[in-house]
């Protein structure tokens, strides 16, 4: 977008509803007066023009008040650069300041994704010297939680993971004790940046070093880092510490179990977490479907996988789509596994005698539709 664009496409000042605005200070107003008036206005346009006009009064001197309320009006409707302005007017003043303030500050520009802002703002919290406008449990949370937003790249995770070790250090060292979020934050980070002994590390010291004892949180990244991993062994130990603090698994977590125990070669385990999830009413991917029934066709033979696959219609675990893909998926499986020992003739007789054996299922429609599947592969899973 060009300037011209985003000069027009920036909201024009209503000017009725600022001279209203103004009329309600009395002759010297103060700043709680300023605030109140500041605060009750829903256009952060006229917020922000009210702070501009006082601003120019004469023996008139902002204080935290009427500058929090223009951060956060600003903030909210993602005025972002208007918001800079008033930020840098603030820390040109040093006697203007206070936790709360700054930490609004740190918020909305990781809002924004001015992560370089929210650190500066920090630094200066921390050299200020004001005891209370020094950082809090809150401004490192705020850190933490934006620099693990939104971020997928195990590689980024590993960079910023730099970045948040040395903040949490920070913390400890000022004599800031870590709460369960920041704890939670260190082992989510350690688990996407694929260092999950340090994550295991933080989860051990909880209710030793630090005086918060771990959450469902906690075992849940831990039990899906160490599954991506292959450590199924390890996450099993989780597992069984989660259920006698009678936490249940997140979805994720258990979708993760299932996978890892299945591809282990656990096909038994795989099933049994598989109807404990049902029970727990946790969502089932498509994914883990998919992997236990090809690991149970693999490692068991055809015919329990279709049994499998039986049992998880009639209880309502699948719908009849879904059923239709994962059996579609399972005979083009079949198909690849024995092309080369037998005839597509051989295999067409089998599956037919298996599905008309475990669903009676017309014959026709049956035919019509493994016609379609080796014409074209993908048609069943539209």
């Amino acid at each position: 977008m060009n300037r011209r664009a985003r000069a027009a496409a920036k909201p024009l000042l209503d000017e009725s509803r600022f001279q209203r605005a103004v009329t309600q200070l009395p002759p010297r107003f103060t700043p709680e007066e300023l605030r109140d008036v500041m605060t009750s206005q829903n256009d952060p346009l006229v917020c922000l023009e009210l702070f501009n006009w006082a601003s120019k009064q004469h023996r008139f001197r902002h204080d935290v008040s009427t500058c929090h309320v223009a951060i956060q009006r600003l903030g909210e409707a993602k005025m972002y650069e208007e918001m800079d302005h008033i930020v840098n007017q603030v820390l040109a003043v040093p006697s203007i300041g206070s936790e709360a303030l700054f930490n609004s500050m740190i918020y909305y520009f990781t809002e924004a994704r001015k992560l370089t802002r929210a650190v500066m703002i920090y630094k200066h919290m921390l050299n200020s010297r004001k005891l209370d406008c020094r950082p809090s449990i809150k401004t490192y949370n705020t850190l933490f939680a934006a620099l693990l937003s939104r971020r997928n790249n195990s590689y980024i995770n590993h960079m910023y993971m730099d970045t948040i070790r040395s903040l949490f250090k920070q913390m400890v060292d000022n004599g800031i004790e870590p709460d369960i979020f920041s704890l939670n934050t260190m082992i989510k980070g350690y688990v996407l940046s694929l260092h999950v002994n340090d994550a295991l590390r933080v989860f051990h010291q909880m209710g030793v070093v630090y005086q918060c004892q771990p959450n469902s949180f906690s075992y849940d990244y831990l039990i899906h880092g160490l599954c991506a991993q292959g450590r199924t062994k390890n996450a099993k130990e989780i597992y069984d510490k989660m259920k006698c603090k009678a936490f249940i698994p997140s979805s994720k977590s258990y979708n993760s179990l299932v996978n890892s125990l299945a591809l282990g070669g656990e096909v038994d385990e795989a099933v049994k977490f598989l109807w404990e999830m049902n029970e727990n009413r946790r969502t089932i991917d498509h994914i883990t479907f998919q992997t236990v029934i090809d690991e149970v066709c693999r490692q068991k033979s055809v015919k329990d996988a279709i049994g499998l696959l039986k049992e998880l219609q009639d209880k309502d675990i699948v719908d009849g789509l879904t059923h239709s893909k994962l059996l579609c998926e399972l005979e083009d499986d079949v198909h690849l596994n024995v092309r080369n020992r037998y005839s597509k003739r051989d295999v067409e007789k089998f599956w037919m005698l298996q599905l008309r054996k475990e669903n009676h299922i017309d014959m026709m429609a049956l035919r019509k539709q493994f016609q379609l599947t080796r014409a074209e592969p993908n048609e069943c899973l539209t």
